[in-house]
């Protein structure tokens, strides 16, 4: 006669189904909050980055063509604005006459869209119209003295916010650096 081997079931009982769901739960709750703000932090990063790499293209612009850069902010594309911000948009062009604003016989090197919705990118004032590199790199305004200053990016918010500053010294190389702000309006 043949005896048959015990059976041992296999599975999840309701209680331990119920504990392991629980888990889950409180691990989603705590992770989607800091997802979240990983990709604001991102987002941030990637609007900084792309202002710094526009400032080492006029930098460089500049060094290669021997003469005067300057990134304006502009909402047309063709012509340097005089009022609002830099989340606008910007222009890039060769200096010919030391302005600091573009005629219409300079070269536009490049366009710049706006920022990304939401986001506000502003200079202080030696910096609020625009950026001038001369021929050797440096930061210099349209009177001959170095322009070294700070942008700042930052998501609107009227709550303590996460931002990047994005400093021009006087030798005319940006760097970028984390900060936390009171406010960004």
């Amino acid at each position: 006669m043949q005896q048959r081997a015990p059976r041992h079931e296999r599975g999840f009982n309701l209680i331990e189904v119920v504990i392991s769901l629980a888990v889950l739960g409180v691990l989603v709750g705590v992770g989607v909050p800091s997802a979240a703000d990983m990709i604001e932090s991102q987002r941030l990063a990637n609007v900084s980055n792309d202002v710094l790499q526009q400032l080492h293209l006029a930098r460089s612009e500049a060094i290669k063509r021997n003469a005067r850069v300057v990134l304006c902010k502009s909402s047309g594309g063709d012509t340097c604005a005089k009022a609002g911000g830099w989340e606008q948009g910007w222009i890039l062009f060769q200096d010919a006459n030391n302005s600091g604003t573009r005629e219409p016989a300079e070269p536009v090197l490049e366009r710049l869209l706006p920022v990304p919705q939401g986001f506000r990118l502003s200079a202080n004032t030696p910096m609020a119209r625009y950026v001038s590199f001369g021929p050797f790199g440096g930061a210099r305004m349209t009177s001959g003295a170095f322009q070294a200053g700070t942008f700042t990016v930052c998501r609107i918010s009227v709550d303590q916010v996460e931002g990047r500053q994005i400093i021009i010294n006087a030798g005319g190389r940006p760097r970028v650096q984390k900060v936390r702000l009171a406010e960004c309006l």
